[in-house]
């Protein structure tokens, strides 16, 4: 008899990179140890489907994108409180959140880098005063179709999303230099919008 065997173990490509050679050069740059290396704890995609109180087909195609998108399953997000003059009421369905952690974090992020923001158009690169103070980013993405797994025939609507990067850095500095470490492309920062 033969030994089972093994399941191979699959480890994403930027998660990779980050071990072998990002975290010791952030390590040696930032002059922290080894255990205060920032690193990417979450990636979270948010995207507002307004008129899902009218209409609930734009909700579950929202839905559908955004999972292709993520490659995870996404929930759908409730209003918290009742708001009259946007007539929408606690409880009603408003939009589509997906979480991702892992390897699906880092699939994402490396497809996000790599593939998506390559082709927005006419894309100066990220803002990074986007960063809240606590080591988070977010960005916004105006339209869903720049992520290739969104076939152009089939939207119904163009829609963005939320984007945002938890980190486990404790400053904006030490999370600036995470993330333009891990490739994501910002813009001078002494230069302002046009």
């Amino acid at each position: 008899m033969s030994a089972a065997p093994t399941a191979e173990t699959y480890v994403p490509r930027l998660k990779e990179r980050y071990e072998r050679e990002i975290r010791q050069r952030l390590e040696d740059e930032l002059a922290v140890s080894a255990m205060q290396v920032p690193c990417v704890t979450k990636v979270t995609l948010n995207m507002g489907v307004g008129e899902a109180k009218t209409d609930a087909k734009q909700l579950d195609s929202a839905i559908e994108e955004l999972t292709t998108i993520a490659g995870q399953r996404a929930q759908v997000r409730r209003a918290r409180k009742s708001i009259a003059s946007f007539k929408v009421r606690e409880g009603m369905p408003v939009g589509a959140r997906v979480t991702l952690r892992g390897a699906y974090m880092w699939e994402f992020l490396d497809r996000l880098v790599s593939i998506a923001l390559p082709r927005i158009r006419d894309f100066r690169g990220l803002n990074p005063r986007s960063l809240d103070g606590r080591g988070n980013f977010s960005l916004g993405i105006r339209e869903q179709l720049i992520f290739p797994e969104i076939n152009y025939d089939d939207i119904q609507q163009v829609r963005g999303l939320d984007v945002t990067i938890t980190t486990s850095a404790e400053t904006d500095e030490h999370a600036l230099a995470l993330l333009r470490a891990l490739g994501l492309p910002f813009a001078d920062g002494d230069r302002r919008n046009e």
